[in-house]
C-alpha cells in the first residue's frame, strides 16, 4: 500500500522552496503542493542515474583520431632497438 505523500501549502512552500526541494533529493520522498486543500503539484525527486557496470567501451566516441596513425611518428633509421 503506497504511502500518500506529506503536503504543503503552496504560501508554505514558496517560502521555503529551496529548503523543500533539498528534503526531496536527500529522503527520496515526494512533496504534494495544495492550494485551499486542492493538490497543484507534486514534488518529486529526479531518478536515479543509470550506472554502467561496464568499464570496457566507456570511453566509447570521445575521442577524435586526427591525422596518421600507421605510419611510425619518427623515421626508422632514428630507432634504437633496430640498430645491431
Amino acid at each position: 500500500m503506497p504511502k500518500t505523500p506529506e503536503s504543503i501549502a503552496i504560501s508554505k512552500f514558496k517560502a521555503t522552496c529551496l529548503a523543500v526541494l533539498e528534503r526531496v533529493r536527500r529522503t527520496g520522498r515526494p512533496i504534494l503542493v495544495t492550494r485551499f486543500g486542492q493538490p497543484i503539484a507534486e514534488v518529486v525527486p529526479p531518478p536515479r542515474p543509470a550506472r554502467t557496470t561496464r568499464w570496457l567501451g566507456s570511453m566509447q566516441n570521445r575521442a577524435r583520431i586526427v591525422g596518421d596513425i600507421i605510419t611510425p611518428a619518427a623515421d626508422e633509421s632514428n630507432w634504437d632497438a633496430l640498430r645491431s
